[in-house]
């Protein structure tokens, strides 16, 4: 117990160390007033899902002209355990392309076996390879199998970030998927500027990591979807918030500046989202992949068009059924009745749709190479708008 002379000393320690926390958390579209339906969970994101736990490698440095091999870099990597990262424990998945100019690997065996194996990994396009090479290293590294011949495919997904980061110096190193991993946890999700959605641009602004989540009820049961978004897509005239033309009203503020081309040009609308669903619902996979193909209608309402440059690529998995994997013996499995899905899709439209605004809101504007520079998303004039609409009052 903290004594009378104490008490003042221990309040302000105590009020020292929340106002660390707060300030540790970027704004997320609810705090600065965007409204959404649904429920989200407690941390409101894909770790809402018991289990489910997030990691980043997020890689800044330099400034100024760009010099292959040297920088600026503006990259990273991340990654997501469907049960966290213990032991190797797979669970029922599959996927889903919208548009497929993209990479997700891994994904054949995902059908065909109908389990994920593996956490998934998000990063840049050209370090797809280095980062699913590191994740069998790491397996082996850290006894991940509990077993004495094992075989798996990584799944590894990327967007492009060629704007911003000298993405032909390949700055992605096995190092930074071993920090992904390694420093997976449950919780709440840091959004933005991180991982490997530090140098993405989404919609006009600055992109990145955003995440959501919803808790819905089927009969007497509580379940929960959680999102884990890479945000790198679309046109600024397109987007769309709380079902207002934003885009549109800034169509004349804060464009992108283009100083110098990257290796590759990236024409307006060209780019990429990545979306992770977990759910604690018991479904089996045909019925997940029904879950993925939900996935576009959420990124359809804030303004993506799946566009011919586009690589749109989901993936889902369920954490319930922890007992169907088993080499050896058949196992009895829990299936959540098809007639019961629709309040599943909903969340899961719901959460794409504030994952992909929480990505933009969290998003600091970011100088990369050559002096090109995405702008954050302006959250007072998206506020004045969505008043001027009469969204919010």
């Amino acid at each position: 117990m903290c004594q009378n002379s104490l008490k003042t000393s221990c309040l302000f320690i105590i009020l020292l160390m929340l106002t660390g926390f707060a300030y540790s958390q970027k704004p997320r579209a609810r705090d600065i007033g965007i409204p959404f339906t649904g429920t989200p969970g407690k941390y409101n994101a894909i770790t809402d899902v018991a289990g489910v736990e997030v990691g980043y490698s997020t890689i800044i440095s330099g400034s100024g002209k760009n010099h292959i091999g040297k920088g600026p870099v503006r990259t990273g990597v991340t990654a997501i355990f469907p049960n966290g990262k213990i032991n190797h424990h797979p669970v029922f998945a599959n996927w889903y392309t919208l548009n497929g100019n993209g990479e997700m690997t891994g994904t054949t065996w995902v059908t065909e076996s109908g389990f994920l194996e593996t956490p998934v990994m998000i990063t840049n396009t050209n370090s797809v390879g280095v980062v699913r090479d590191a994740v069998l290293k790491w397996f082996v590294d850290r006894k991940w199998y509990n077993e004495d011949f094992w075989y798996t495919y990584p799944v590894v997904a990327e967007t492009y970030d060629g704007f911003l980061n000298d993405i032909y110096g390949f700055h992605v190193k096995e190092s930074n998927a071993y920090e992904a991993l390694d420093s997976a946890k449950s919780g709440p999700v840091k959004e933005g500027n991180v991982g490997g959605g530090t140098g993405m641009m989404c919609l006009g602004f600055k992109g990145g990591t955003g995440t959501a989540s919803r808790v819905v009820t089927v009969g007497k049961e509580k379940y929960t979807v959680g999102v884990l978004v890479q945000s790198n897509f679309g046109r600024k005239w397109n987007l769309t918030i709380a079902g207002v033309p934003v885009g549109k009203e800034l169509k004349d503020t804060l464009n992108n500046k283009l100083v110098s081309p990257p290796q590759y040009k990236k024409d307006d609308g060209q780019g990429s989202i990545i979306v992770v669903v977990a759910t604690d619902a018991p479904l089996l996979p045909h019925q997940l992949k029904r879950i993925a193909e939900r996935v576009p209608l959420g990124i359809g309402i804030v303004g993506g068009r799946g566009e011919n440059g586009s690589g749109d690529i989901f993936i889902a998995f369920s954490t319930a059924n922890p007992t169907a994997f088993n080499r050896e013996n058949s196992t009895q499995v829990e299936m959540l009745p098809n007639d019961k899905i629709n309040p599943l899709y909903e969340a899961t439209v719901q959460a794409v749709e504030e994952a992909i605004i929480n990505a933009m809101v969290a998003a600091d504007t970011m100088e990369g190479i050559n002096g090109n520079k995405s702008y954050a998303l302006p959250h007072d004039a998206v506020m004045r708008i969505l008043k001027k609409y009469n969204v919010v009052k």
